[in-house]
């Protein structure tokens, strides 16, 4: 009835995969979790014996670096069962009926269904207190909220597809990049993908230090900008992607480049430090873009 399926790069998933076969044992379903681990360094070992003493799952290794998009694909191909339960490796489930609650979401007759991201209430080392403040703020949101546009927070570390609809939609993208959660939010609005989110949320746990999480938000603009610029976005909910096109359609977005050359450094060394502001990175994002923009080409 329902693969669990794992990417894995120099993580140590030994908790996740232990919570998760736990769960879907109490859950008393069908199932198999499979772990595909993308030519990692670290943590093999303990990975691999993890899994090889747990009943109903099972390790694929591969002998290069696939990305997230390849390892996706394939723990697709490699699932027996007709709904896909994807989980990222740094994360762990919030509730101990979390696999439960995900099984009695199906009768609701959807395609796929979010459950969400959660963060720890306590306040992390100031190294990393960017990625939490930025959770916090933007990726910890109610299901409520999230279902009156359900194709702008689309989290995919934690989400149940079933697999004739990622087929289709993983199909789509071929980049191999940071950021594809908003080119595949974008292909789930195109093709009228019936989306639910539910509050069954994953603590996430692998957070980045400043420096490389404000990295990786350039890496997921220029992703974004990748894709509107050769159509793969169409249709979306995108909220930097929207202020960027309104200050394109006004030509604001040669002073937005100016802005970005004269202050994106002093930003970046704020939002590096110790006591980012959550709100500059907001801006930092919008200033990027419009830069990116005037000052690169995409093929």
């Amino acid at each position: 009835m329902l693969s669990i399926l794992i990417p894995v790069y120099n993580y140590n998933i030994s908790d996740l995969v232990k919570n998760i076969h736990q769960q879907a044992i109490e859950a008393n379903i069908i199932f198999e979790i499979i772990c595909f681990d993308d030519h990692s360094t670290k943590h093999v070992s303990t990975n691999r014996n993890c899994i090889e003493s747990t009943k109903h799952a099972k390790l694929i290794t591969s002998e290069k670096n696939l990305g997230r998009v390849g390892a996706r694909q394939r723990l697709s191909e490699s699932a027996s069962y007709p709904w896909l339960l994807f989980l990222d490796a740094d994360v762990l489930p919030k509730s101990n009926i979390f696999v439960n609650d995900y099984i009695d979401a199906i009768s609701s007759g959807h395609d796929v269904y979010f459950g969400g991201f959660a963060y720890t209430k306590s306040i992390p080392e100031k190294q990393v207190i960017l990625r939490w403040k930025y959770g916090k703020k933007f990726e910890e949101v109610d299901a409520v909220i999230r279902n009156r546009k359900p194709y702008q927070i689309i989290i995919s570390a934690n989400f149940l597809i079933n697999k004739t609809t990622f087929s289709k939609i993983h199909s789509q993208i071929t980049k191999k990049s940071y950021g594809l959660d908003n080119i595949f939010a974008s292909l789930l609005k195109q093709n009228n993908v019936r989306v639910l989110h539910l509050n069954n949320p994953v603590y996430h746990l692998g957070l980045e230090k400043n420096e490389i999480f404000l990295s990786k938000a350039e890496a997921a603009s220029n992703t974004l900008l990748w894709g509107f610029k050769n159509g793969k976005i169409t249709k979306h909910d995108n909220k930097l992607l929207s202020i960027f096109e309104a200050f394109k359609k006004l030509k604001i977005n040669y002073i937005m480049m100016f802005l970005h050359k004269i202050f994106g450094h002093t930003i970046k060394k704020q939002l590096s430090g110790p006591n980012p502001n959550i709100y500059l990175l907001q801006v930092y994002k919008v200033l990027y873009i419009c830069h990116r923009d005037l000052n690169y080409k995409y093929e």
